[in-house]
């Protein structure tokens, strides 16, 4: 059987509320088997509207969340951190409740911080992510949770970009619950090699992403699939594939993750071509036939 192909809302709508949970239905139509529901905005979702909407048009829900400079569990002041860490602790709870085995992002920083700093200082900041994952790492465990943790390239931060970097910070956690998503996009810039790096954290791996290199439509670009399958294969990777990509209309997102162009005629193609390509290959590696 194939791994099950997802689409983040982020293709769909931002900050994706319960309005936009009638898109599910295109998101189904097109053949996908979970939508990544982003969530950005906490007051414009409801966990029991998901997942209704979710067991109407037969879609798993993943969740992943949006991580600005007020929701920072590594920033030097306590105060934003613990605000980081209470809004961690509310998508653990929409996770829960609509059936997300994960919650998952760059959830040590804030996105877009990138600074030069000293190595005790870079210290420090890995310490407070540390301590502050493993406060909802702790209340995630209570509610069957686990945290997939995403680095992202040295553009987007400056505290974990290799997957080498993020299985030492789920090593410093130190809880079974604690993994890593890796991103096609990130690694692609980071990584020396795709498949060294898969089979090194095999271990660690959660959850999947799928993006080009320039953030377009997947097996339309310079990001090695093959190669990025078949260590998959090897390490016998069961989890979600889910496509990532973003809407360049929106400003905030936009910035954070520099999507100054678009990537693709369309979002909607981008989502019909991803699918096809990425399907075609998880049949092609993962499926066992």
């Amino acid at each position: 059987m194939a791994n099950k192909i997802g689409l983040s809302t982020f293709v769909l709508a931002s900050p994706f509320s319960n309005e936009d949970l009638h898109l599910m239905s295109k998101v189904k139509d097109i053949g996908y088997d979970v939508i990544e529901i982003c969530i950005e905005d906490p007051s414009k979702l409801s966990a029991e509207l998901m997942a209704s909407a979710a067991e109407k048009h037969g879609l798993e829900i993943s969740i992943c969340g949006a991580f600005g400079p007020d929701r920072d569990v590594s920033h030097e002041n306590s105060s934003i951190r613990e605000k980081g860490i209470d809004y961690l602790i509310t998508c653990v709870d929409f996770a829960a409740e609509v059936g997300s085995s994960f919650v998952s992002g760059p959830m040590y920083s804030a996105t877009g911080k990138a600074r030069l700093l000293s190595t005790e200082e870079r210290k420090q900041q890995f310490n407070w992510a540390v301590e502050s994952l493993g406060i909802v790492a702790k209340y995630a465990q209570t509610r069957k949770v686990g945290l997939a943790i995403e680095p992202l390239n040295r553009f987007e931060t400056d505290l974990i970009n290799t997957l080498e970097q993020g299985v030492a910070l789920c090593k410093a956690i130190n809880l079974p619950n604690v993994g890593l998503l890796i991103d096609t996009f990130h690694m692609h810039i980071e990584e020396k090699s795709l498949s060294s790096a898969i089979e090194d954290a095999a271990p660690y791996i959660f959850h999947v992403q799928a993006s080009e290199n320039d953030r377009g439509t997947p097996g339309k670009g310079q990001v090695r699939w093959d190669e990025m399958f078949m260590a998959l294969s090897k390490i016998d990777y069961k989890g979600q594939i889910v496509i990532e990509s973003f809407l360049p209309t929106v400003k905030e997102i936009a910035k954070a993750v520099s999507a100054w162009r678009p990537v693709a005629a369309s979002m909607d193609s981008l989502a019909i071509d991803g699918y096809e390509f990425i399907n075609s290959n998880s049949i092609k590696y993962l499926s066992g036939k």
